[in-house]
Formats: structure tokens, sequence, C-alpha cells
């Protein structure tokens, strides 16, 4: 099963590639679950070079070998800051946003980045800029087709944005919307149709929720656990393939540090739900994404 992403046609079921900053004590286990995530039919990773202050670039320059024919998905708009709270911080500026790329082109090392997401701070959850974080999104744009142009990235993404901001975006050609999206948290239904109706791949982060205190819960739903018992299923994979089922423009990128968790959301990209089935899980009430992050 897969789908058009940056122009590629890719596996829907690629690998969020986040959780591996926990085996940073471990890089070859690293490595080795990505190599398993390959195997199981991964061609997408997404990643951020302020993931484990550099770690996770560094382990999948590591894991994908001459031959592998792997899609690298990274985002900017903030930079590392470790020993924060948030180890992270906002870097909206064009000068950052140039620097941020160059960042990941060393790390991972590559010449270009097949599809780069501009990370906005415009909406929860997440950071939201302030002061000189305050950027323009023409100003952005600016530079990130600048980059494009240059050959320094492939394709242009936007996350955590809002619809006024991609309605403006679409003339500078869009490849990918990343937003907080999941069965219980949708509230960008209206984005989503203007993704479809664009061509533009839709690649939800949080897709279980539950990331942050206040944050709903996919797998505490009954419904979904009802279905999960009726198919064998975990209710994880319920949620996931609801997704799938939701529209045939996204792609997932759940993330893992066990090999265990990879097999199983892979599984999820086979599971059929059948029309009543469906009824069910869309009649769950949604619930707002907008909780602070942290």
């Amino acid at each position: 099963m897969s789908s058009l992403l940056a122009g590629r046609a890719v596996s829907r079921v690629g690998y969020g590639a986040m959780r591996l900053e926990s085996l940073h004590g471990d890089p070859g286990a690293a490595v080795a679950l990505l190599r398993r995530a390959f195997e199981l039919g991964v061609d997408h990773v997404d990643t951020a070079q302020f993931y484990g202050n550099g770690f996770v670039n560094d382990v999948i320059r590591q894991a994908i070998r001459p031959g592998d024919d792997v899609l690298v998905a990274s985002k900017v708009g903030a930079d590392p800051d470790p020993g924060a709270p948030i180890p992270l911080r906002l870097a909206q500026r064009p000068e950052e946003l140039r620097a941020s790329v160059e960042d990941n082109l060393r790390a991972l090392g590559l010449e270009e980045i097949p599809l780069v997401n501009l990370r906005r701070a415009d909406r929860r959850p997440g950071l939201l800029a302030e002061g000189d974080q305050l950027v323009d999104l023409d100003d952005q744009l600016a530079v990130m087709t600048a980059l494009r142009d240059e050959g320094k990235i492939g394709a242009i993404g936007l996350s955590g944005i809002t619809l006024d901001i991609l309605r403006r975006a679409l003339p500078a050609g869009i490849a990918c919307v990343q937003n907080a999206y999941n069965l219980v948290g949708r509230d960008d239904e209206d984005m989503l149709a203007l993704c479809v109706a664009e061509d533009i791949a839709w690649v939800p982060f949080f897709p279980l929720g539950g990331a942050f205190p206040g944050m709903p819960v996919v797998t505490d739903e009954p419904a979904v656990r009802q279905a999960a018992r009726a198919l064998g299923r975990t209710p994880a994979q319920i949620g996931l393939a609801w997704l799938l089922h939701h529209t045939p423009n996204t792609h997932l990128i759940p993330g893992t540090a066990s090999v265990t968790h990879l097999e199983e959301n892979m599984a999820a990209g086979d599971i059929v739900l059948d029309a009543a089935t469906l009824a069910a899980l869309d009649a769950i009430p949604a619930r707002s994404m907008s909780v602070p992050l942290g």
C-alpha cells in the first residue's frame, strides 16, 4: 500500500525517528532497529536535527546503506537546546532555517534532503512563537524556496499550521502537511479536505494522542478497544488503521524504540476496517488537541 510523498511512491506507514533518542546509550541498537524497519518495508523516515541533539540523524546516516531507497524527511523551525526543560528552542528566522537545513545535510551525510518540513509555531500543541520568533510566512517561504532552487531540499512541507497559513502557502508548492491529528483529535478536518483536493500528503503526528497531559488518548476509547477485540489486533493498531482509512493521502510516521511495537505498527497497514467498524469509530466524539508542549 503506497501513496505519493514529495513526488515519490512510498509505503503509507513510515517511521518517526524521534523515539530513537531513548537509545542514546546504545547506538548499535538504534541502528539495528532502523535496519529492521527497512526490512519490514519502511521507506520513509521522519527526523529532525533537534532529536537527541543530532544523535538521531547520526543513527539514520549509519543505518541507510547504498542501495536503500529511503526517503528522509526532516524539519526546521527549532534547534537543539540541551539541558532545557524542553530540549529545543524555536529557530523561525530565515537565517536560522537555512542554518538548520545545512546542519541536517551535514549530519545526515546528504547533498539534498528529499523533504523538509517548516515547523511553524502558530498553534498548540507545542511552543508558541513570541518576540523575534514571530516571523512572517512569506519571509520563511522565500528562504525555503531558495533552498529548493539550490538543490539542498527536494520538497517543502509545513507543520503545526493553521488553515489560513496553508492557503497562503499553496502558491509555493507544498508537498505535505504535518499536524497533530488522530481519531479523537480531529481539529483539522477542513485542512485535511484541502490537502486531499490539492494532492498534498497528510502526515499526522501524535497519531494515537496522549503525548502530553490533557491530550486525549485514542487507545482509551471503548469503541477502539471493541474493534481491537473483534479483529484480534491491538487498540493502537486500530487507531493507526483508522487514519489510513480516513483519507487516501495519509502517511503515518509512528515512532517506537521497540521492535515488537515496530512490527505491530507496520502490520496496521494491512488491517481492513469494514463499514460498521468505521461507523462506530467515526462516531467517537472529537476533542481538542490544543494543549501546551510539556
